[in-house]
């Protein structure tokens, strides 16, 4: 995981691979996947890669074995998965089922072009317990309508040869190259090291294949296996292994969805399900009314009626103005906190309540702004706010408006010409602030799904029932909120593997939570955020944070608008909540806190890095790399190293996990601001455990910040 992360980072700072060349040749968009839920064949790995962004699901079973991954092509090069496989028949050191989780990592080294094949290498479980680690390199080459003498086949041929170590070298080795020292796999391993050592070690052997797709849906495979399921056949009967041969065929449903069936190894059936999503391909089109032309004001010499500003003297003209354009605004789900206008500029301070980008939403408030206010009026000072924070502030003249809307390249024109700077922390005295906007009372009813992965015994349990939330925003800055969850049904209570750690017992107690109440109180609290200045932003919180801790929490961020960088500590002291999640609290408390680094990498690309103490006393680092989307997806990593060593930890060894969310208007094409958000972690336990506190600053700001506008930048004429 932590391999992957940090070649993500410097990835992106490079040149960005193509997946066509100057010749034209373009080879198939969207590769089938292995049993791996990796580009491939059948169980072997092939050398070419997804589209950029593109996340996987797959789940594959044959003999009893079924292996269920997550994969993201991080970059045009770079992609990683995370697996879980179940093992039946395993019989073996208390297991009728093994159950294994483990990371892979592949870097394109070569992308397809007319002449060269693809080329990737991989590593395979390179942080699991080392059942299927292994790594290879493998080059695909696609040929499309090839001939064989007079015959000629319709559609493509890919053709795969490739050289693996470990796993993939363990049937038809052609010796150890790099050395042959590699250590066999032991199921009593806590897994979670990474293995340097043992990368591209040991016996190699190559392996192959062939996949022809007669047309777009259907795919015929066939290849040679290097993978001699030792594990699996040589101590234990979970099959019987005749051949390295496998084939099969594959019909995809859709563009998302592909279905195979397959004869493997000479002795077992398999089937194997493949979902492939990717951001920039919505299941809905974001679709939206557009917006009004910008108005052009009449030439002043020609009308300089239209043009006095003998308005700005009126007193009354500043609260008018802003009633008038509120009206305007409301369509498009905007609301103004504060106008300040005078006879040449206005400042609008407003809260975007509908769409997932500031830069929509800052576009849609411009042109507001110029139906309504006085000809005169050539500044326009836009303060986006949110949770009565002033995100930042955006000075554009209302002639470059008028000037650019239909040119050629409109918004890089706009953007060129236009100031993004820090907002001051209020309104200005003389402003016209909306005082209907306070007290502001927000509640719902919605149903939960809760889930919880990878007991032994049951690896998905699931609770469901009815959550009931309220906010009361009772002035800028100030909200009091909580929610309250009643379970109707589920089987996470059914689990019986209690916590056996060694460390406090800050997250592995979750089932005694969960068994100990059907209506929880999840957080019940109050928060104050403001601007200390221009470029600070504070954040106390006070209350039952979370579902295990209750106390008080603490933020400052230092984030200029104009810069990628950001620096914020966090203080907490917090007590453990009582297992019935009421009102109670138990013994256990703990001061903890963090000095952060935020970095926006660029191309999507978002660091953080989080230095300090952690619920169970223990002091270390987490790094954070994710990948975020204009349309609000955002895919991502995440681990954690302190000074709990690898036993005290336990399983896993350190934490580590993915982390993905999905806004809802990808599915329906409408606005929203909604998204549904999960974090997966191969196992919880207690070391590196961080309090989850409501409100942290760094997400609120960063959307309306420069690089995040200029990112979404076109999107401001829309």
């Amino acid at each position: 995981m932590a391999v992957a992360l940090l070649a993500c980072a410097v990835q992106v700072q490079t040149a960005r691979a193509q997946q066509a060349d100057v010749s034209g040749f373009t080879p198939l968009p969207q590769p089938s996947l292995n049993f791996y839920g990796a580009p491939g064949l059948i169980d072997m790995p092939s050398g070419e890669a997804a589209p950029d962004g593109q996340f996987t699901f797959s789940v594959s079973n044959f003999a009893g074995i079924t292996r269920t991954t997550l994969s993201f092509q991080a970059t045009p090069r770079i992609s990683a998965s995370f697996r879980y496989a179940g093992i039946q028949d395993w019989n073996s050191n208390g297991f009728d089922t093994y159950y294994d989780r483990s990371f892979d990592v592949r870097f394109l080294v070569l992308p397809e072009t007319r002449r060269l094949p693809a080329v990737t290498v991989g590593l395979q479980d390179f942080v699991g317990t080392g059942i299927y680690a292994g790594e290879y390199v493998a080059a695909t080459k696609t040929f499309m309508n090839p001939g064989i003498g007079s015959l000629v086949l319709p559609g493509r041929v890919k053709v795969t040869a490739g050289l693996g170590w470990g796993r993939l070298g363990s049937s038809g080795s052609i010796g150890s190259p790099f050395g042959a020292n590699r250590p066999v796999f032991d199921p009593n391993s806590t897994g979670g090291q990474v293995s340097y050592d043992q990368w591209f070690r040991g016996p190699a052997a190559p392996f192959g294949g062939i996949e022809w797709q007669p047309t777009d849906r259907l795919g015929l495979k066939l290849e040679y296996s290097s993978d001699a399921y030792t594990a699996e056949t040589a101590t234990r009967n979970v099959f019987d292994r005749r051949s390295r041969i496998n084939f099969g065929a594959e019909y995809e449903v859709s563009r998302r969805v592909r279905l195979g069936g397959y004869y493997l190894y000479g002795a077992e059936a398999g089937v194997s399900l493949q979902f492939q999503l990717n951001p920039q391909d919505p299941v809905t089109p974001f679709a939206i009314p557009g917006p009004v032309p910008v108005p052009v004001r009449p030439d002043a010499t020609a009308d300089p009626a239209a043009w006095s500003t003998a308005w700005a003297g009126n007193a009354a003209a500043p609260a008018a103005l802003r009633d008038a354009l509120s009206r305007v605004m409301a369509g498009d789900g905007l609301l103004i906190e504060a106008l300040r206008v005078d006879a040449h500029s206005a400042e609008l301070r407003y809260r975007n309540a509908r769409y997932m980008s500031q830069a929509l939403g800052l576009g849609r408030a411009a042109r507001a702004m110029a139906l309504v206010l006085p000809a005169s009026v050539e500044t326009f000072r836009l303060v986006p706010m949110r949770g009565g924070l002033a995100l930042s502030e955006i000075v554009i003249r209302r002639s470059d408006l008028e000037a650019l809307e239909f040119d050629a390249e409109a918004a890089a024109a706009l953007l060129a010409v236009t100031g993004i700077g820090d907002a001051t922390p209020d309104p200005a005295a003389d402003a016209a602030t909306d005082t209907t906007l306070y007290p502001e009372f927000f509640w719902s009813i919605s149903p939960f799904v809760a889930p919880s992965y990878f007991d032994p015994d049951s690896p998905v349990r699931a609770d469901a029932g009815v959550e009931f939330a309220a906010s009361y925003r009772f002035a800028p800055g100030w909200i009091a909120a909580g929610r309250v969850r009643h379970r109707l049904a589920g089987n996470i209570t059914d689990a019986t593997r209690f916590s056996n750690s060694v460390l406090p017992r800050v997250r592995t107690d979750a089932l005694r939570y969960a068994q100990a109440t059907d209506t929880s109180l999840e957080e019940l609290y109050i928060a104050r955020q403001w601007k200390p200045a221009s470029d600070l932003y504070a954040r106390v919180s006070f209350g039952y944070l979370e579902k295990m801790f209750a106390g008080l929490s603490t933020e400052l961020l230092w984030k200029p608008a104009s810069t990628d960088f950001a620096l914020g500590v966090e203080a907490n002291y917090v007590r453990q909540r009582a297992y019935d999640q009421r009102f109670g609290l138990r013994d256990y408390s703990v001061a903890t806190g963090h000095v952060s680094a935020y970095y926006d990498i660029g191309q999507g690309f978002h660091a953080q890095l989080d230095v300090g103490r952690y619920l169970a006393g223990d002091l270390g680092a987490t790094l954070t790399v994710d990948r975020e989307f204009d349309n609000g997806w955002s895919v991502g990593g995440f681990f954690t190293l302190t000074d709990v060593s690898a036993a005290e930890f336990g399983e896993g060894s350190f934490d580590k996990g993915i982390r993905f969310t999905i806004p809802v208007n990808w599915f329906l094409g409408k606005p929203s601001q909604q998204s549904v958000s999960a974090t997966i972690r191969p196992v919880q336990r207690d070391g590196g455990a961080r309090l989850r506190v409501p409100g942290r600053l760094y997400e609120q700001i960063r959307d309306a910040h420069r690089a995040a506008l200029e990112d979404q930048w076109a999107r401001v004429w829309e």
